[in-house]
């Protein structure tokens, strides 16, 4: 397929470059970009008009749930990609954490196999750190890098033993790939179910301190530095994250870290008593938190923006703050949120959002993408910023519902994604 984007506004982190421009796709790959093109009369190429639109790299998400195998009435790999190409994503990073565990080649291979054959957009499969994610003995890591696993992580949970980790971090290293660690200090949660503060209290809730994230992320920094590997944080709530993060980084630690809309959106002041779609771990944490993590965002010392998406049915949702589970889903509300509270909101410029949503996240996995520049595969997102609406659940792609935005206003929408020079979603308006 040709395709000729006219009239957008080219943000491309790579180069820099903000200017109105045209951009022409031929078999898969970025051809030409130029302020203004010759008119092109042939039939057989497919014009899109992008006027008053941001053209962006496809946004890439380092953190999602797709539930296959093994919970395929929470999501599957089709559904997930789904929600995913409708909110601007090209490339997504499935955590382990299925039935079975994704602690072999087997599992990574059925997974990417699937989503060739079922998914518009690339879904890649992390690998779990230990055997069945029981954090006894560590998994075939080389195995399942062959297999195609862009990195390892245990998301959901900690590899408490710290020897383990100093391994798997020892094996990513020589491997190049990154560790994406779910910060959890287990010992502290004491069966904490929202953020430990005056709301916790009120609603006679155990409450998850900021402690329970701070230890772990210190300790995995210390094992990161001592073995020279690539650590991603995952999720980082409290204001604790930000000061560690930048602390690291000074001392010359490999490091990246991700805040997610909800954490950068919402506080523990927002939630409404008894909703469990506002139950997630990590919680959401107070006010002090959240500007905290906007400031980490705008100062660049946080480097990626994730969803976490984390789809469960209605019916495990449908249960106490006690019981039911943590998560939201998030792939296709996370770019309105970022713009609306963080651009709109004076944090990010709209080229930082590409960088944080695309251009960052491609780094931290080492692969060629989130970029525009020529010969460059066309992964590709159109931004309308001027588009105001509410956001309606019963509208997303995904199997699952369990959203707090539902009836949230907002402004930014995805006007199409184009994936491999292929289109992966188009609204109607486009």
């Amino acid at each position: 397929m040709t395709l000729l984007i006219r009239n957008g506004r080219v943000i491309d982190p790579a180069s820099m470059q903000d200017a109105v421009a045209d951009i022409l796709i031929q078999d898969g790959k970025i051809a030409d970009i130029q302020p203004q093109m010759q008119e092109m009369t042939d039939p057989q190429i497919r014009q899109i008009n992008a006027e008053g639109c941001y053209v962006m790299p496809g946004f890439i998400d380092l953190h999602v749930h797709l539930r296959d195998p093994g919970f395929e009435y929470k999501e599957t790999v089709a559904t997930g990609a789904a929600a995913a190409a409708r909110g601007g994503y090209t490339t997504v990073v499935a955590m382990p954490n299925t039935k079975p565990a994704a602690d072999n080649a087997d599992v990574i291979s059925y997974v990417h196999n699937k989503a060739k054959n079922m998914a518009k957009i690339n879904v890649l499969q992390a690998g779990a750190i230990t055997q069945k994610m029981a954090g006894e003995r560590l998994s075939d890591i080389k195995g399942m890098v062959q297999a195609g696993s862009p990195a390892i992580s245990e998301d959901g949970k900690s590899v408490m033993n710290a020897y383990l980790m100093q391994k798997a971090m020892r094996l990513a290293k020589q491997l190049d790939i990154p560790v994406l660690s779910h910060c959890e200090e287990k010992s502290l949660l004491n069966g904490g179910v929202v953020n430990e503060d005056e709301n916790a209290k009120r609603n006679g809730l155990p409450g998850i301190s900021n402690l329970v994230e701070n230890m772990i992320a210190v300790r995995d920094i210390m094992i990161a530095k001592d073995t020279g590997a690539k650590l991603h944080l995952c999720h980082c709530s409290t204001k604790e994250s930000v000061e560690i993060v930048k602390l690291a980084r000074e001392r010359g630690v490999r490091i990246s870290a991700e805040v997610c809309p909800h954490h950068f959106t919402l506080t523990s002041d927002d939630m409404i008593t008894g909703d469990t779609n506002f139950k997630m771990n990590p919680p959401l944490r107070t006010k002090e938190d959240t500007e905290a993590l906007r400031q980490g965002l705008k100062d660049d010392i946080m480097d990626v923006i994730a969803t976490d998406h984390a789809p469960h049915s209605k019916q495990d949702k449908n249960d106490s703050m006690l019981r039911a589970p943590f998560g939201i889903i998030g792939l296709e509300t996370a770019a309105a949120l970022t713009y609306t509270e963080l651009v709109l909101g004076g944090y990010l410029t709209p080229m930082q959002m590409a960088q944080k949503m695309s251009y960052n996240p491609a780094r931290v996995l080492g692969i060629d993408k989130g970029s525009l520049q020529p010969g460059r595969t066309a992964d590709i997102v159109i931004f309308d910023p001027h588009k105001t609406y509410e956001i309606d659940a019963s509208k997303s792609a995904s199997q699952s519902r369990n959203t707090p935005f539902h009836g949230r206003r907002v402004t930014g929408a995805v006007r199409a994604t184009i994936a491999g020079g292929e289109i992966a979603y188009q609204s109607e308006e486009l």
